[in-house]
C-alpha cells in the first residue's frame, strides 16, 4: 500500500529499484544492510514486502546475488519473494540462494558432508520411513514382544525427534515427559542408538538428520565455516520466532566471518513449541549479536483499527515480548464481536447463519475462515455445514507422498539414486506375492550391500512360488538402468510394472488412488533430474488433491496453526472456552502464553469482520455436561473493544441484539419485576455473590454499568449490572 506521507520523503529512492513504496521502519530495515539487524513485523505489517525490497536493494547495490542467502520456513515462500524482487530488479534476483533450513541444510550436506563422514548419494526419509526403521529394529532387537505397554514406533520417534529440536538429551526428555515409560528407558535408549546406526550404515537421513548434520559441519569443520560463511556475506531469516535452538546455532556458525545477519519475526506470533520452535530465540537475539539494531513494523495494511484495538489488548498482558501497538490507515468501525451459544450446536448454528449472511453481502466464500485450537473442534460445526449445504475445505490432510501408493511408486526411483536404501528395497520385493516380511529383509540385505545391487538381484535364487514374479521385478531395473532416462520416462517404465501389483493390493479404491499417480506423473515431468525430485518430494512433499479441486471457491475451516500467515475478509474463531482455550492443561508460565500468542495469531486473521464465540457447556468424557465461562484472555479484554451479541431469532440471520458486556449464563425469567442495583452501591474491594461464581470481590469500576469481580472458584469476570443478579455480602 502506498504511503504518501513518506514518499514524500526525500531520498527514498535508490538505483532501479524505487523503494517509495515503503513506510519508514520498512525503509529502515531495507537499507540497513551491514550489521545484526533484528526486524519484529507486526501481523499484517509488510515483513515479506520488506525481505522483498530487501534482497533486490543488496543486488542493486552491487552485492553478487550468489552471497544472498534467504531462509524461510516454506520451500514456495522463498520462491515467490524472489520472483518478487525479479519484477522489482531483474532476472538477476533469481540467482539468490533461497531455500527452508532443510534444503539448504542438503544442499550444502551433498556438497561437504565428505568433510564429516557422510557422502553424497544419501537418501531424505520422512516420518512414516523413520517408523517402519523403527518398527523393523524393535522386531530384530525382540522388544516390546510380550508388553503392550511399550511405546509405538510413533511414539518412539516422536520422542527422539522432540529431544532433537528441543536440544535435551533423550533421557532428560523422557524423564519430563514421558514419566510413565520410564520403564522402558533403557529399551528406548538402545533402540535409539540402533536407529542411528541403521541410518548411517544405509546412507539415509531424517529430517532432524539434515538440521543435526549441517550444525555439525560447520561445527566440527572450521574450513568449511570459513568457505561457507565468506560466501553468504549477507543472511536474511523469515519467522526468525519459529525457529529451534539448532536453527539458532546454525545462525550464529554461518556468520562466523561477518555479522550481516538480519532475522525477521514477530515474538507475539511464536506458537510452534510443540515442534521444537524456541520463543527466546527470538528475545536473545541482541544478546547472542552485540550492536543489533532493533526495527519494528507497526504499521498493519491487513485489518481495520477496531481489530488490532482489540488484538493488541490481547497480547498487553504477555508476560514477556517486545513492546508494539498496531495501527492503519484502513477504514472500518465494526468491533469484534462475541457470541456465546447455550453449547456447541448453537454456537454452530450461529456460525452458520452469520455465514450465509456474510455470502448474501457478496463476501466470497473463500475470503471467510473458521478457526479452532484443536481439529476435533469443528465436528458439530461441520455437521451444521453440511445441513446447510454450505460447502467447506478442511485444511490439513496427508501429504500427497506419505500416502502407501505413492511410496511404492517412489520407492522405485529412490533404490535409482541410493542402492544401499533397504527401506525402499523391502517396500518393493513387498509387492510381490508370496514373499513376506523375512525373505525381504535378507534378499534386501543382501542385495543392498553387493559391489553391483542390481546385477546381485537378478542373481539372487528366487523360491518356487514366487520364481516369475521376481524375474519380472528383475528386468524392470535392467530396463530402468539400460540408458539415461528423465524422470517422466521412468515414471512410464516404472507404471508398466507397478500397475497391475496396485490393482491387486488396493482393490478396494484404486480408482480413487489413481488420481494420485496421474499427479505423479506431472510433478515428475517437472524434473531433469532424478536426485532434485527425490529430494523435493521428501523435503517439500505435495499435498493430498494438489490438483483436484482448483479453483473451487469453498469456506475455510481450519486449526490456528495451519492458518498462520493467510488473510480473510472474515473469520469466526470457535471454541474460546474455559478449559478448552487455553487448553486445561496450559495452567501456567510458558505453556499459558504460548496460547495467549495462538488467539492472537487467530485474531489478526481477520481484515473487516471477527467473530469470537464459545458455548457456555461442555460435555465431558462420561457424557455429562458441564457449565463453562468465557476464555479468560478475552475476560482480560477491555469491555469496550468488543460488542457482546444475543441470538434472539428463529431463522432470521438479521434478528441480532448487540450489547457490550453479558453475563456467563441466561437470565433467568423474572416473577416481577426487580430493581436494577446502582453502580454507587459497589465499591473496589467490596465483597459480592453471583448465583453461578459464588463469593467474589470488585476489582474495578468500570464505565457504564460494568463490573470487574474476582471470584474465588473462577477468577475474574467482567458482568453487567443489568444481567448480573450480584447481592453485596
Amino acid at each position: 500500500m502506498k504511503n504518501d506521507r513518506n514518499c514524500q520523503t526525500s531520498g527514498l529512492t535508490s538505483g532501479k529499484v524505487n523503494l517509495q513504496e515503503l513506510n519508514e521502519s520498512q525503509y529502515e530495515a531495507v537499507t540497513t544492510t551491514e550489521g545484526p539487524v533484528l526486524v519484529i513485523a507486526g501481523a499484517g505489517s509488510g515483513k515479506t514486502r520488506t525481505l522483498v525490497y530487501r534482497v533486490a536493494h543488496l543486488v542493486d547495490q552491487g552485492v553478487a546475488p550468489e552471497s544472498i542467502l534467504l531462509l524461510t520456513f516454506t520451500r514456495k515462500s522463498s520462491q515467490e519473494m524472489l520472483w518478487r524482487a525479479g519484477r522489482l530488479l531483474n532476472e538477476n534476483c533469481n540467482r539468490v540462494v533461497g531455500g527452508t533450513f532443510h534444503g539448504v541444510a542438503n544442499m550444502l550436506l551433498r556438497r561437504h558432508g565428505a568433510q564429516i563422514g557422510f557422502g553424497s548419494s544419501f537418501t531424505i526419509i520422512d516420518r512414516s520411513d523413520a517408523e517402519g526403521i523403527i518398527n523393523l529394529l524393535k522386531s530384530s532387537l525382540g522388544l516390546g514382544k510380550q508388553d503392550k505397554r511399550f511405546p509405538s514406533k510413533r511414539a518412539v520417534i516422536n520422542m527422539i525427534s522432540g529431544s532433537i529440536n528441543k536440544s535435551i538429551g533423550l533421557e532428560d526428555l523422557i524423564q519430563a515427559q514421558f514419566a510413565h515409560l520410564a520403564e522402558h528407558l533403557p529399551d528406548i535408549v538402545t533402540l535409539h542408538k540402533h536407529y542411528q546406526e541403521f541410518k548411517y550404515d544405509h546412507g539415509l537421513m531424517d529430517y532432524d538428520d539434515l538440521l543435526v548434520n549441517w550444525k555439525r559441519l560447520l561445527a566440527e569443520a572450521p574450513d568449511v565455516r570459513r568457505i561457507i560463511s565468506e560466501r553468504f556475506s549477507h543472511i536474511m531469516v523469515d519467522e526468525y520466532q519459529d525457529t529451534n535452538l539448532i536453527q539458532a546455532d546454525i545462525i550464529r556458525l554461518l556468520a562466523d566471518t561477518h555479522e550481516n545477519i538480519m532475522v525477521v519475526g514477530d515474538d507475539s506470533q511464536s506458537i510452534y513449541s510443540f515442534r521444537g520452535a524456541d520463543f527466546y530465540n527470538i528475545m536473545r537475539f541482541p544478546k547472542v549479536f552485540a550492536n543489533t539494531r532493533i526495527i519494528k513494523l507497526e504499521e498493519n495494511y491487513r485489518s481495520t483499527q477496531p481489530i488490532l484495538s482489540f488484538t493488541n489488548d490481547i497480547i498487553r498482558s504477555a508476560t514477556e515480548k517486545y513492546t508494539k501497538t498496531l495501527f492503519t490507515r484502513r477504514e472500518g468501525e465494526l468491533r469484534p464481536m462475541v457470541f456465546a451459544g447455550m453449547d456447541e450446536r448453537e454456537e454452530a448454528s450461529f456460525v452458520v447463519k452469520t455465514v450465509r449472511k456474510l455470502l448474501a453481502q457478496d463476501i466470497k466464500p473463500h475470503d471467510i475462515a473458521v478457526l479452532f485450537r484443536s481439529s476435533y473442534h469443528s465436528y458439530k460445526l461441520e455437521l451444521e455445514f453440511a445441513s446447510a449445504s454450505i460447502d467447506y475445505e478442511k485444511r490439513g490432510g496427508l501429504k500427497l507422498t506419505e500416502s502407501a501408493h505413492m511410496k511404492d511408486m517412489i520407492a522405485f526411483v529412490r533404490v535409482l539414486v541410493n542402492p544401499q536404501d533397504t527401506l525402499s528395497w523391502n517396500r518393493i520385493l513387498l509387492q510381490l506375492e508370496h514373499v513376506g516380511p523375512t525373505t525381504a529383509q535378507k534378499i534386501s540385505a543382501t542385495i543392498a550391500f553387493a559391489a553391483d545391487p542390481f546385477q546381485a538381484l537378478a542373481a539372487y535364487p528366487a523360491g518356487k512360488s514366487w520364481k516369475e514374479a521376481f524375474a519380472r521385478l528383475a528386468q524392470l531395473f535392467v530396463d530402468l538402468l539400460a540408458e539415461s532416462h528423465s524422470p517422466a520416462a521412468l515414471y512410464e517404465i516404472v507404471l508398466a510394472y507397478y500397475l497391475p501389483i496396485f490393482e491387486r493390493l488396493y482393490a478396494d479404491d484404486f480408482p480413487k488412488r489413481r488420481k494420485d499417480i496421474d499427479q505423479l506423473k506431472s510433478i515428475m515431468g517437472g524434473y531433469e533430474d532424478l536426485q532434485s525430485f527425490i529430494d523435493d518430494t521428501s523435503l517439500d512433499p505435495p499435498e493430498e488433491g494438489a490438483t483436484e479441486g482448483k479453483g473451487l471457491d469453498r469456506l475455510v475451516l481450519s486449526t490456528i496453526h495451519s492458518a498462520k500467515g493467510l488473510e480473510f475478509e472474515a473469520v469466526f474463531v470457535i471454541g474460546l472456552a474455559e478449559g478448552r482455550f487455553p487448553h486445561a492443561s496450559a495452567m501456567f508460565g510458558e505453556q499459558w502464553e504460548e496460547e495467549r500468542r495462538l488467539l492472537y495469531v487467530a485474531a489478526t486473521r481477520a481484515k473487516k469482520y471477527l467473530y469470537l464465540t464459545y458455548p457456555r457447556q461442555l460435555m465431558t468424557q462420561d457424557r455429562q455436561f458441564h457449565r463453562v465461562g468465557i476464555s479468560p484472555f478475552v475476560n482480560e479484554i477491555s469491555g469496550g473493544l468488543y460488542e457482546r451479541i444475543t441470538d434472539r431469532s428463529t431463522g432470521d440471520t438479521d434478528s441480532f441484539a448487540f450489547r457490550s458486556i453479558d453475563d456467563e449464563r441466561p437470565s433467568p425469567v423474572r416473577k416481577a419485576k426487580q430493581k436494577k442495583p446502582e453502580m454507587a452501591d459497589f465499591s473496589v474491594g467490596c465483597k459480592v455473590n453471583h448465583p453461578y461464581f459464588g463469593n467474589g470481590t470488585v476489582a474495578k469500576i468500570s464505565t457504564g454499568r460494568s463490573l470487574d469481580v474476582f471470584f474465588d472458584r473462577h477468577g475474574l469476570k467482567t458482568l453487567h449490572l443489568d444481567y448480573a443478579k450480584l447481592t453485596i455480602i
